[in-house]
C-alpha cells in the first residue's frame, strides 16, 4: 500500500467515511480472546513455566577464556550435556562479554563427584586451567525475593493505573476496562513463554513490566479519543457505541504504525539473540517484548474499548442517546416511500398512490408540493410546474412598459 493510500485511508477513517465495526462485533473478539486464553492456560498447566536458576536456585560456572565465541559455547553445551551429571541436563550456556562463558545448571553440591566431573568436562573442552573456572551457588531465596519484588511492583503499577485513569477520565469503568486488557496481555504472554519453553529470568520480569506500560499507553490514547467524541452526548446525533467505534477508527492507523515501528527493532534483537547468540538474556527480554507489544495493540483495539461500551450500555444517558437515534431512524423511514422526481421523468396527471396516502403536512416537510397538474417541461426536483395560462402583457397601472417573462438565454 502506497503512502498516499495510507494517508487517504487514515483521513477516511478519521472523518467516518470508512469505518470498521469493532464495537458492534465485540462478541467475536471476546470469543477469539477466550479461545487463546484457554489454549495458553492449558499450555501453562501441562508444560509449566521454565524458571531460571535465579528463581529456583542452582549452580553457575563462569569460564574465562581468551576469546568467547558462539562455537565454544555450543561445544561446552554439548560436553556438559554428555556428562553423567543429572543436574546438568538442559544446562544453559551463554557468552558474557568477549572473554567469559557462563554455564548454569541445577544445584550441584560443592566438591561432590558430580561437581568434579562437570569441572573436568569444562576445562577439557575450553582448554583452560581449573583456576579459570569460577563456581557460584545460587539459593532459591534469591529467586523468591525477585518474585516478591516483581509482584509488589506489579501490584503498585495496577493500583496506580486504576487511580490515574479514574482521576483523569473521571470514569471508573474505563479503569476496569484498561486493567482487564492488561491482565489479558499478561496471561497470553506468560502462556506463550510456557508453550515455547523459554527460560524465565529477571530480564523477563523487566520485559513484563515494560509491556504493561506500552499496552496502557495505547489504551489511554484510544480512551482519550472516546472521551472527546462522547462529550455532551445529549447534544449529538450519535450513540455512545458509534462514537466509541469512531474513536477506535480515528486512532487505528496511528496504533498500527506505532506498533510496527516498535516491533521492528524487537524482532531484530529476537532474531540475533535466538539464531546467532543462542541462549542469552537478550532472548528472554526480546520475546516478552515482542509478544506483549503485539498483544497489547490487539487488546487496546479489540478488548478495552468494546468492553468499556459493554460496561456503559445500561447507563441512562447512553440509553437516552440510543432512543434518540432510534427515533431519528424512524422519522427518516417515514418518507422512505415518497418518490423523488428527476429531470427527464415523464410527468403524470395522476397522483401516485404514495402521495395520495401521505398527508399534506408530511409532503410539505418532505419538500414535495401537491400540484393539480403538471407539464412535460417541469424543471427542478420534486415540483410540478403549473401550465402557463396566458402571456404576460403590459400593465397600465405602473405607467411604463413591463418586461415580458422570458428565459435568461433569450434576454437581451
Amino acid at each position: 500500500m502506497s503512502k498516499m493510500s495510507i494517508a487517504r485511508l487514515g483521513k477516511e477513517l478519521y472523518t467516518g467515511e470508512k469505518s470498521f465495526d469493532f464495537v458492534g462485533r465485540r462478541m467475536v473478539w471476546y470469543a477469539a480472546s477466550a479461545v487463546v486464553l484457554v489454549a495458553v492456560i492449558l499450555g501453562v498447566s501441562i508444560q509449566g513455566i521454565n524458571l531460571g536458576i535465579d528463581f529456583t536456585g542452582g549452580t553457575r560456572y563462569t569460564v574465562t577464556v581468551a576469546q568467547a565465541d558462539q562455537k565454544l559455547a555450543d561445544d561446552l553445551r554439548t560436553a556438559v550435556g554428555e556428562t553423567a551429571v543429572e543436574a546438568a541436563d538442559g544446562a544453559t550456556v551463554r557468552t558474557a562479554g568477549g572473554s567469559s562463558i557462563v554455564i548454569e545448571t541445577k544445584a550441584i553440591p560443592n566438591g561432590s563427584e558430580a561437581d568434579s566431573d562437570l569441572l573436568g568436562a569444562i576445562t577439557e573442552t575450553a582448554d583452560v586451567a581449573r583456576d579459570d573456572v569460577s563456581r557460584t551457588g545460587i539459593g532459591p531465596s534469591w529467586g523468591e525475593r525477585v518474585a516478591s519484588k516483581a509482584g509488589l511492583a506489579l501490584g503498585i503499577f495496577l493500583v496506580g493505573v486504576v487511580l490515574f485513569i479514574w482521576i483523569y477520565f473521571r470514569e471508573w469503568k474505563m479503569s476496569v476496562a484498561a486493567v482487564v486488557a492488561l491482565l489479558h496481555d499478561v496471561v497470553i504472554t506468560v502462556g506463550v513463554y510456557a508453550i515455547v519453553g523459554f527460560e524465565v529470568t529477571p530480564a523477563t520480569v523487566t520485559g513484563f513490566l515494560t509491556i504493561l506500560g506500552y499496552s496502557l499507553y495505547d489504551t489511554v490514547v484510544v480512551f482519550d479519543k472516546v472521551k472527546e467524541n462522547t462529550r455532551n452526548l445529549a447534544g449529538k446525533k450519535q450513540t455512545y457505541a458509534s462514537a466509541a467505534n469512531l474513536a477506535i477508527n480515528q486512532t487505528l492507523v496511528r496504533s498500527i504504525n506505532t506498533s510496527i515501528i516498535g516491533l521492528l527493532p524487537v524482532v531484530a534483537i529476537l532474531y540475533v539473540s535466538t539464531v546467532q547468540l543462542g541462549t542469552s538474556a537478550l532472548k528472554d527480554i526480546s520475546l516478552v517484548l515482542f509478544v506483549g507489544m503485539a498483544v497489547g495493540t490487539y487488546s487496546s483495539i479489540f478488548i478495552a474499548t468494546p468492553l468499556l461500551v459493554h460496561l456503559k450500555s445500561r447507563e441512562k444517558d447512553v440509553l437516552d442517546a440510543e432512543k434518540r437515534a432510534a427515533a431519528r431512524m424512524k422519522e427518516a423511514d417515514k418518507y422512505a416511500a415518497v418518490p423523488v422526481f428527476d429531470e427527464g421523468m415523464a410527468a403524470s396527471d395522476e397522483e401516485p398512490d404514495e402521495l395520495r396516502e401521505a398527508g399534506s403536512d408530511d409532503l410539505h416537510e418532505a419538500g414535495v408540493s401537491r400540484g393539480t397538474s403538471s407539464n412535460s417541461s417541469a424543471m427542478g426536483r420534486g415540483r410540478n410546474t403549473p401550465a402557463q395560462q396566458r402571456e404576460v402583457s403590459d400593465s397600465g397601472a405602473a405607467g411604463r412598459p413591463q418586461p415580458k417573462r422570458q428565459s435568461r438565454s433569450k434576454r437581451k
